[in-house]
């Protein structure tokens, strides 16, 4: 049985990545209500991701180093161990697969990895994962299932809480649950914090009912949320601080997008739109609410399409 992230683990993560990353800012959205927008959209490469990349960077050993990371990700974690590995000189290769986004595969080479696009999809791509340690014995960085990737998440949460300390709910978008469940570790004690999914992509929601990771088939709009299963360690975080899972459909998201981008101007992504949804459907009072808008990486074929209403 995996055990929770704490904490403790959270604010030992904020001091070793303390200077490396944006504090992002936290705005006010009070046409929704009293609600807060944490806008790590503006973080480096795109999302909160380099935040738990940087915590398991730093704990590697120079042996470690040598040998070289590999991760895998439809997107967002790709950008963002590429370009961690490269600021710390790591070589580094990403599992993706066929039909990831051209846009974040691009940035993904970009930022200085491989690309490895062997899977067919996000089920597949976890065996390619595993064929690919195995042949080169590169260093997993784990997208959500390490509790130094998921402490090192969760210090979003510390610097929302400084700048909205009158919070008393958090949305937070989840696919593979490493995010939400760092949030959970950082101020699960104090703020309820709830798990938004999309109804095509619900492997939180189905690990929570299960009590352990169950397989499932990711297919929303919202691609950064694509994840086959949620991790161990996520589970058990999300557990010990009583975080629920709340579903909302392709349209709500859709809904969101162009909520964020029309009132708030936050080009967005549609993984970190989904958070903001259960305020626009009503399934969430917005009284001392705060969302996580996690990320901006989206490419311009699908915002485009999303803001014309097609």
């Amino acid at each position: 049985m995996a055990e929770p992230v704490t904490r403790d683990e959270v604010l030992l993560a904020a001091e070793v990545i303390r200077g490396r990353v944006h504090r992002t800012p936290t705005f006010s959205a009070t046409t929704l209500g009293d609600v807060a927008l944490k806008a790590e959209l503006f973080q480096k490469t795109g999302s909160f991701k380099v935040r738990g990349v940087l915590n398991k960077l730093s704990s590697l050993t120079d042996d470690e180093k040598a040998r070289g990371v590999v991760g895998i990700s439809a997107g967002n974690h790709a950008q963002a161990l590429a370009w961690g590995a490269t600021l710390e000189g790591i070589d580094c290769l990403v599992v993706m697969w066929d039909g990831a986004s051209e846009t974040k595969i691009a940035a993904t080479r970009g930022y200085g990895a491989a690309v490895d696009l062997e899977a067919d999809g996000p089920g597949g791509a976890f065996h390619r994962l595993h064929e690919v340690m195995a042949e080169t014995g590169r260093v997993l960085v784990h997208p959500f299932d390490d509790p130094l990737v998921i402490a090192g998440q969760g210090t979003v949460a510390l610097e929302l809480l400084e700048d909205a300390p009158q919070i008393e709910t958090v949305l937070v978008p989840a696919g593979g649950g490493g995010l939400v469940s760092g949030v959970a570790a950082a101020i699960g004690d104090r703020v309820q914090v709830v798990a938004v999914e999309p109804e095509l992509s619900t492997a939180v929601h189905d690990g929570l009912a299960a009590g352990h990771p169950v397989p499932v088939t990711p297919g929303s709009i919202a691609d950064g949320l694509s994840a086959p299963f949620c991790g161990e360690v996520a589970l058990a975080t999300l557990r010990a601080n009583g975080v629920e899972s709340l579903l909302v459909d392709e349209a709500a998201i859709e809904d969101a997008f162009r909520w964020l981008y029309g009132r708030a101007k936050l080009a967005c992504e549609t993984a970190a739109a989904t958070a903001l949804a259960p305020l626009l459907t009503g399934q969430v009072s917005p009284v001392k609410t705060a969302v996580v808008v996690s990320g901006g990486n989206v490419s311009p074929q699908i915002a485009s399409a999303i803001l014309a209403g097609r």
